[in-house]
């Protein structure tokens, strides 16, 4: 789940983290009230999308850029008019881009310099990460190619916790000293609070910055949380914007299926990550393209088999299905219920390959027969592979 730049301060907030001061508009008139409120001599007015390449990016409307500096209410209000409702195109969304519904006004601050830090778990060592760097405002990864003797990794003992000393090297190697050492000292216990408190697998500061005044600042966050401890998170998942994720997978998540859409036009409906991985690979294998990675779970039901179907239909670029099941957990024969049920409801024009394998495999081939539906069994993976991408080639 990604959250908006503004929901990101408004932790940092809540956490005590030192970032600039500003808030979400969603009209013109609260842009201008809020500049009002503000009082700052510059004003940042930053389009809110989950999308990066914003400040480079065109709205549909023909006005450039989804980042401003301005400096009266007046401005912030033109701005806001010029942004809100209309649809921002960057690199990163597309051309049909995204619709902008609210923008974080905040207060810009002078930068003398920009820094790196993050927290993330490490899967390796089991525990958190933290990563500095004195090369802020570029990606890590470039950094971690190029320049790798300026990363910083310190381990944390996820039973005792950040460490004050531990902040007190990080902001020495990245020339913290005097004031901004004890700036740095607290921003950083209150990331790493943030970090445990929020169930988060990862919070990136990129950049933190140094301004001309003395003040250690954390510009702009990124934020990754745990999926599986969203139930325990109400804030947090009270801030998803479903208008900024695929509708498909918005469908999948209400019906507990792991969906994500791909550019491909022969669908995959499977139980198991692993298994999805591996029929999205033998498509492409035998010369067809995945549609998507569709993931039923383990213990999959008729209605979740049902809504997958539909979910799979909803794509225009679907020109196939291919069904690999194997049961374990899953009865092979409640699935091929599923499935003729579901190719019923949705009266399927489409070819449908169906390869089952595993817990009460009879059962499921022989209701899988009986049904009158026009679709092929397979044997194997290959074989379901090749019949597909062969099925979709020849309509």
């Amino acid at each position: 789940m990604n959250i908006h730049e503004y929901q990101a301060r408004e932790l940092f907030q809540k956490f005590g983290v030192a970032s600039p001061l500003g808030k979400a508009a969603s009209t013109p008139e609260e842009a201008a009230t809020i500049v009002k409120e503000l009082g700052a001599a510059q004003i940042v007015v930053k389009a809110q999308i989950h999308a990066g390449g914003r400040g480079k990016g065109t709205f549909s409307n023909g006005f450039k850029g989804g980042v401003h500096v301005c400096h009266t209410a007046d401005e912030a209000r033109h701005l806001a008019e010029q942004m809100l409702g209309h649809a921002l195109i960057t690199n990163q969304t597309g051309p049909d881009g995204r619709q902008v519904n609210k923008l974080l006004v905040a207060e810009a601050v002078d930068i003398s310099r920009e820094l790196y830090f993050a927290i993330l778990f490490d899967r390796t060592i089991c525990a958190p990460m933290i990563i500095a760097s004195t090369e802020g405002g570029m990606d890590i990864e470039a950094v971690a190619e190029h320049s790798p003797e300026k990363i910083i990794r310190i381990p944390v003992d996820p039973l005792l916790g950040l460490q004050p000393y531990q902040t007190r090297k990080i902001a020495a190697a990245l020339d913290l000293r005097g004031s901004l050492m004890t700036q740095a000292t607290k921003l950083f216990l209150a990331i790493y609070r943030c970090f445990i408190e929020s169930d988060c697998t990862l919070v990136e500061v990129n950049p933190l910055v140094v301004t001309p005044d003395g003040r250690l600042l954390a510009l702009d966050a990124k934020f990754n949380f745990d999926d599986n401890a969203l139930y325990r998170q109400s804030a947090v998942l009270a801030m998803r914007d479903k208008a900024e994720e695929d509708p498909r997978e918005v469908a999948a998540s209400e019906f507990n299926l792991n969906y994500i859409g791909l550019d491909g036009n022969i669908a995959c409906l499977v139980n198991g990550a692993g298994l999805a991985m591996a029929t999205m690979d033998i498509i492409q294998h035998c010369g067809g393209r995945p549609a998507n990675f569709l993931d039923v779970g383990g213990g999959a039901t008729k209605e979740q088999v049902s809504a997958a179907f539909q979910i799979i239909l909803g794509d225009q670029a679907v020109k196939g299905i291919m069904v690999n099941i194997f049961g374990g957990i899953m009865d092979c024969d409640v699935i091929a219920h599923g499935i003729v049920d579901a190719a019923r409801e949705t009266a399927l024009q489409i070819p449908l390959v169906v390869r089952l394998e595993g817990n009460n495999v009879d059962a499921g081939k022989k209701t899988l027969a009986a049904s009158g539906l026009a679709l092929q069994s397979a044997s194997s993976m290959q074989d379901a592979a090749e019949k597909i991408v062969a099925a979709v080639h020849a309509a």
